[in-house]
């Protein structure tokens, strides 16, 4: 924490020296902090039967959360940064990771113990230095963003994050033109900001890119209007992955009913030095990158009550890797689930690997109903049940998710969530496309966060 302090102090100080005219102190007093405290408990229990090995169940405590502080805009410009620790306490035997510190037992080799792992972090999770001029505005630094395939994973303690810069320019307050060139990445549960493509490929990186590290360049068109949205990504991985992300939505709006309806397709192809790669070396990742996948949503709210319904299909490529490649957090598909969402290809080197709805052939449907309970006189009260069936012809057994979350929230302070996860035949894909089945996979969660 000691270090994490040193560079806050560091990086103010050196901004306060650039110049000594009582603006820049306004500057920085007249800033904002913002703050929260999260609590959270994890329990994974695994059923093993399918490979008659023993079951095993895993648990976590930790409490942690974020500082930030944005100062004021003096002449357009602007800095800020977020301070972001885990500290994990009262652990078993046999640890849950993922709201630790797994993506550092992961890149530190010759840790078969993971005793790793078991360790909290403090990290300077956000520093920046960002200039806006009219429509137009540049960020450097590092930065939480939120887009589909590069996300910010809210669902656990710490947010994930990216090194670099950015550009973007505004017309007219609806459409938004962003252009990105990322160089690190900072995953989830980890303290350390590793080269975008590494963290990707792991040791494997040189191999499959003809270098040891790369950069990300990321191109996004948004536009909202009152009764639809239109979103285009492109994210360019050098040497390894091109990806686009395309997506529409329309609203509309019925006395007290609100339906939408969105349509979204994925494409991502192996680029350069790893399409060679992968097509010269097919049982690495089963043959050159080559995935399609599209989704349809349907959501209907009336008054407290909202329904969801959501088809996706990743379509199948005959030698090829078909199954879509999510390195840095996304979770793009409208049927992805609390834990069927490619939680671990994220981690350092796993981006090949994949699970349930994001692998080659598979068909989601997912059906999703949100309860608020206002006008019942339980303000702030809301429950969500969710069902997913996974169906694919190289299962086994179809996947079926049952999600239930138990929300209570205060107005704009604090947030308790209690989570019950149960997934039957839960499925997992090896970089080369090898399928695993589990019998079931359960999971609780407890999650309380005061924001100030």
């Amino acid at each position: 924490m000691k270090h994490i302090i040193l560079s806050v102090l560091i990086l103010s100080s050196a901004l306060l020296a650039s110049t000594r005219v009582n603006t820049i102190s306004a500057a920085f007093s007249k800033g904002k902090v913002s703050a929260n405290i999260k609590y959270y408990y994890i329990q994974t229990d695994k059923d093993n039967s399918y490979t008659n090995t023993k079951n095993t169940s895993a648990y976590a405590n930790t409490v942690g959360g974020q500082l930030h502080f944005d100062s004021a805009s003096l002449y357009g410009f602007r800095a800020g940064v977020t301070f972001m620790t885990t500290n994990p306490f009262l652990l078993g035997s046999s640890v849950d990771a993922s709201i630790i510190g797994r993506d550092n037992g992961v890149r530190i080799e010759g840790n078969p113990s993971g005793t790793v792992a078991r360790k909290g972090f403090s990290v300077l999770g956000e520093a920046y230095l960002a200039y806006d001029y009219q429509n137009t505005g540049v960020y450097i630094g590092r930065e939480v963003i939120h887009t589909p395939l590069i996300d910010a994973k809210a669902v656990r303690l710490l947010p994930s994050a990216v090194e670099g810069a950015s550009a973007h320019y505004t017309l007219a307050e609806k459409t938004k033109v962003i252009f990105s060139y990322y160089t690190g990445f900072k995953q989830r549960t980890s303290s350390v900001f590793t080269n975008i493509i590494e963290h990707a490929l792991g040791d494997k990186t040189k191999a499959i890119t003809g270098s040891d590290s790369g950069s990300l360049e990321m191109l996004s068109f948004t536009h909202q209007a009152n009764a639809y949205s239109l979103k285009a990504y492109d994210y360019y991985a050098e040497n390894f992955l091109n990806s686009v992300y395309l997506d529409g939505s329309y609203k509309l709006n019925l006395s007290d009913v609100k339906v939408a309806f969105s349509g979204q397709y994925i494409n991502q192809k192996s680029i350069g030095n790893a399409d060679t790669y992968f097509r010269n070396n097919p049982s690495v990742a089963g043959g050159k990158i080559s995935v399609n996948a599209i989704g349809l949503k349907a959501a209907t709210t009336i008054k407290s009550s909202k329904f969801i319904l959501a088809y996706s299909k990743v379509l199948k490529e005959n030698n090829k890797h078909d199954s879509l490649v999510l390195a840095w957090d996304g979770t793009p598909l409208y049927t992805n689930m609390i834990t069927s969402n490619d939680l671990f290809s994220s981690n350092y080197g796993k981006s090949l690997g994949s699970d349930s709805i994001y692998i080659g052939n598979s068909q989601g449907i997912k059906f999703a109903y949100n309860q608020k309970y206002d006008n019942f006189g339980l303000k702030g009260f809301s429950t969500t049940l969710s069902y997913l069936d996974i169906s694919n012809s190289r299962f086994n057994k179809d996947q079926n998710d049952y999600n239930i979350v138990l929300q209570y929230k205060a107005p704009k302070a604090f947030v308790l969530q209690l989570k019950g996860i149960w997934v039957q035949n839960n499925t997992a894909a090896s970089a080369d496309g090898t399928i695993s089945q589990l019998k079931l996979l359960s999971q609780y969660r407890v999650i309380a966060n005061y924001k100030f």
